[in-house]
Parts: structure tokens; sequence; C-alpha cells
């Protein structure tokens, strides 16, 4: 008899632990969850959500769907996330433009700071300014002397108001001392189409897209916010060694549920999150795409939070200090 409640503590705990689950969890839940994406199909974004959502369904035992809701600076991903049912089978994955959009748009139907729950943070990646081979010069060197002597004439693509591409060009524009003249493209992929016609001039991207063009040798690689040149572009300076070390922003992706999306659901998915970023085939890839996940201690909701909390109002300097005022979403 004495030994009852300890017996019944130790079964309460097994079936707690089980319940929460990644696989308790897919038993509770719709058979298919949809990983929506807010820029076109073959962006760095994209690429990364395919990686790990073909992985996390394994481990959920779930079918993940990749939807690419594209336009409004993310926005329209945004809502159609923050709007969903909170149950965990709608799941967003977004950068930068997710913590940019309220400082950028006047019409959002969301909250930025109430309307998701943080499920983890998934990789971090140095961004890297990458030019059309037209570009006069031989060297980073000799290119970004002659972006100093275009200064405004020079166009920079981005995709997307807030983007980390944005965001970057306006860094690059407030040491070099002019506002950069940028245009809008509906993601990394068409605006490098673009680089490779000679239609636009240059474009800071995120490693994991830019990285196959500069190995091919089909664009200049001119700059990275490193702290170090990345072994994959030994022959890419940093910022801080062409005399811009102010122009310093890491790409990281986070996946984010609506608001009420219950502790449990939210730990299954950052579980599955977590076991998919443990395997050693997407190690190596992420490695070869000049990325990786955080470090184990900061793979928890709570530190995905806390990151998020920190960077939404640097993020909003940044944007007030660019001069540009706020707009309706398109």
């Amino acid at each position: 008899m004495t030994n009852f409640p300890l017996r019944s503590a130790v079964a309460c705990l097994g079936l707690l632990i089980a319940a929460l689950s990644p696989q308790a969890h897919a038993q509770s839940t719709a058979k298919t969850v949809t990983l929506v994406v807010p820029f076109a199909a073959g962006g760095g974004t994209d690429t990364v959500a395919r990686l790990i959502g073909e992985r996390m369904s394994r481990t959920l035992g779930q079918t993940i769907i990749i939807e690419n809701v594209v336009g409004g600076g993310s926005t329209l991903a945004n809502d159609r996330v923050a709007r969903s049912a909170p149950d965990g089978s709608t799941i967003l994955i977004n950068h930068v433009a997710l913590l940019a959009a309220p400082s950028l748009f006047t019409n959002l139907r969301y909250d930025t700071n109430t309307a998701f729950e943080a499920v983890g943070l998934v990789n971090n990646a140095p961004m890297v300014l990458i030019g059309r081979k037209s570009i006069p010069g031989e060297s980073p060197k000799d290119h970004v002397a002659w972006i100093k002597a275009q200064r405004d004439k020079a166009n920079f693509a981005h995709g997307g108001l807030g983007t980390n591409s944005h965001l970057c060009a306006v860094m690059m524009g407030n040491v070099l001392g002019f506002k950069p003249t940028v245009v809008a493209y509906r993601g990394s992929a068409p605006a490098i189409a673009d680089l490779l016609a000679g239609q636009i001039d240059l474009l800071w991207d995120q490693v994991t897209n830019a990285l196959p063009q500069i190995q091919a040798g089909t664009l200049h690689g001119i700059a990275i916010t490193s702290p170090q040149r990345l072994e994959q572009l030994k022959d890419v300076p940093t910022t801080a060694e062409l005399g811009m070390p102010e122009v310093s922003y890491s790409m990281w992706h986070g996946l984010y549920v609506a608001k009420g999306t219950p502790k449990e659901t939210v730990n299954a998915l950052n579980s599955a999150l977590r076991a998919a970023l443990s395997e050693p085939e997407l190690l190596e890839k992420l490695k070869q795409l000049g990325t990786l996940p955080f470090p184990d201690n900061e793979l928890t909701p709570e530190a995905h939070a806390r990151l998020f909390a920190a960077d939404l109002p640097r993020v909003a300097k940044l944007i007030e200090s660019s001069g540009i005022k706020a707009s309706e979403a398109k």
C-alpha cells in the first residue's frame, strides 16, 4: 500500500510524456499540416522550408504541404497563419519580414506582438551581396568602389520592403552616404533571374540562395555579413574587411503558429523541428548552403520568443532611419 502513490505518479508521468510526444500530437490533429512560405518557390526560405518540412513530417506522422503565399511583404502569409485555427495544422516560416511589417504597413489585420506563438528557430545565416557579372572591376574592392561612384544610380533588388535584402541595402547606403535605389521583387528567385540577365545591378541575399550562383561564377560575390569568411566562399570578403562593419545582419528563420495553440502542440512541433535539425544529412545540406541551426540551448520556443522580442525594436529603428513611411500592404 505504501508504494501505490509512487507507482501511480510514475504511471501518470508516463502518460503525460506520451501525450506530449509528436506521435500523440499527430493522432489528435488533422493528417495534413500546411507550412506557409511567404516568398516564391525556389528562394532561400522556400528551400529551408522544404528541407525541414520533409523531416518534420516523418516525426509527426503527418503530411506537410508547402504553400507559397506571396505578396504584401510577407503580410499575406502572416495573416493567413494568424487567422488559422490554433491547432498546429498551419505553420508559418518567416524571417525579418515578420518583424518589419508593423513598421512598414498600416493595414495589418493582425497584431505582430500578439498574433503568434513561437515554435522554434530554424537556421541562422549571414547575408551576401551579389552583383551582375558585367559590373566593372576584377575584385570585390573594385565592385564596392563602383557602387560608391554610382551612388543612387546603382540599383538594389530586394524581396520586399522590410526583408533582410532591403534592410541590408539601407544599411549599406547609410554607411556609404547615399540613399540606395531599391527595386522590389516577389522573392529572391525572380531577382536573381534579373541579375543574371543584367537587368538589375545588386542584391543582398541570404547565403542559402546566392551560394550556387557565386560558386558557378555567374554572379559576383562582393561582401558577406559574417564575422569571418565562409569556408564555401573563401574569396568573398566580410563587410568589415571592406570598411563597412556596420553592415551587419544575419538571416534567421523561425516557425510560428496562431496564438492560442495549446502548449503541448507547440512543444510537439518544436520536438519535430529539433529532431529534423539533428539529422546529419540535413546538417550537411544546411552547411553546403552556408547556414547552420542555432545551438541546442537556443532551439526552445522560449528562446525563439526572446530573440523575436529583442529584434522587433531593432528592426523598427532601422526602418525609421531609412525614411520609409508606412503604407498599405498590397
